[in-house]
């Protein structure tokens, strides 16, 4: 994969492109637009050509508590830490930074555009057929609302470097985790040790109970962020991390935080987990034991429906900072969390 990607992006009505000579900004629709770049500012119109006029003018440029523990819940008397770490606020906190400020207002700005389209959905309806004369301008009404909503959720960055920093971070981005076809990912929530030898009998001889979520791996990025690179992603249902070439954002449901990599701290494991669900097919089972064990580790005669669970190995990837980061992600391969690791201490 290369680093430098595209010189062209969308951000609703708004093309940016990206040229030797600077960065220029358009709008319009298909046959007329305007726009400013290096060049000047200028109009287009198809079969009429580029007409520029004027220069762009200068653009002025401004200066871009304590950490507190994780709650702890019981559930069924097995306590379970939370491994949210930090607080996203009190990252932020720590690390001020301009471009989250602009993720997290883009991230918190509502949608207009389904309630314009509600609206004149149901103004036709209510008063059909004449009202059904109400969408000629009605749609082109919420196509506006809707390129707006997209233009006011979008933060456009161009990067551009090639000096050792796109180099460490290209090799992160073409690491085994994000070019390989991993099956399975999940973010761990919580942990709790299974302490009496009840509550390790009723779940399969298990040291420790997890609570995890569904996750992904992928190139996504943000979805405010309209960028012409491909920024690594790890999603989880709540929480995502995404590697930036200059940086690493965390997400926690709509705010944003980011660190430099020279906090992050990345640490992998093999991790042997009894599985009560489908394993995945790429992961490797080691053993098997019994949903109700008794102490020799055989089945509890007295349970019935006592099923056979497989005991598969992933790999667990933690993340850590100074400042109170925590976050930890399971994978179907233990190669792809080393892999993960090594490339993230090597952006360091």
């Amino acid at each position: 994969m290369g680093f430098y990607l595209r010189t062209t992006l969308k951000a609703g009505p708004f093309r940016f492109n990206l040229s030797p000579s600077g960065v220029g900004v358009s709008a319009g629709v298909p046959g007329f637009r305007v726009g400013t770049g290096p060049r000047g500012n200028y109009i287009r119109v198809a079969g009429l050509g580029t007409t520029y006029f004027g220069s762009p003018a200068p653009i002025p440029t401004s200066p871009g508590p304590q950490p507190s523990r994780p709650p702890v819940a019981r559930t069924d008397e097995i306590v379970m830490q939370e491994l949210s770490g930090t607080p996203v606020q009190h990252l932020v906190a720590a690390h001020p930074a301009d471009l989250i400020n602009q993720i997290q207002t883009a991230a918190q700005r509502r949608l207009l555009w389904p309630w314009i389209a509600a609206a004149v959905a149901m103004l036709a309806l209510i008063s059909a057929p004449y009202g059904l004369a109400l969408l000629v301008p009605g749609l082109p009404a919420v196509w506006w609302f809707r390129q707006r909503d997209i233009a006011r959720r979008s933060v456009v960055v161009f990067y551009q470097v090639d000096d050792a920093p796109a180099v460490k971070y290209e090799r992160f981005a073409a690491s085994n985790g994000f070019v390989s076809r991993i099956q399975r990912v999940w973010h761990v929530e919580a942990e709790g040790a299974l302490s009496t030898p009840y509550q390790r009998k009723v779940n399969a001889g298990a040291g420790a109970l997890i609570r995890r979520s569904t996750g992904s791996l992928d190139l996504a990025g943000p979805p405010v962020l309209v960028t012409n690179i491909a920024v690594p992603s790890l999603h989880g249902k709540e929480h995502s991390i995404y590697f930036l070439p200059d940086r690493l954002i965390v997400r926690h449901g709509r705010r944003y935080a980011d660190l430099p990599y020279a906090a992050v701290n990345a640490h992998a494991q093999p991790q042997r987990f009894i599985e009560s669900e489908a394993p995945p097919a790429d992961a490797q089972c080691v053993g098997t034991t019994w949903q109700y064990t008794n102490k020799s580790g055989g089945p509890d005669r007295r349970f019935k429906h006592n099923r056979q669970l497989p005991i598969m190995l992933y790999g667990r990837l933690t993340l850590t900072s100074s400042d109170g980061l925590l976050t930890v992600w399971d994978f179907s391969q233990p190669d792809v969390a080393a892999s993960l690791a090594e490339a993230l201490n090597r952006m360091r």
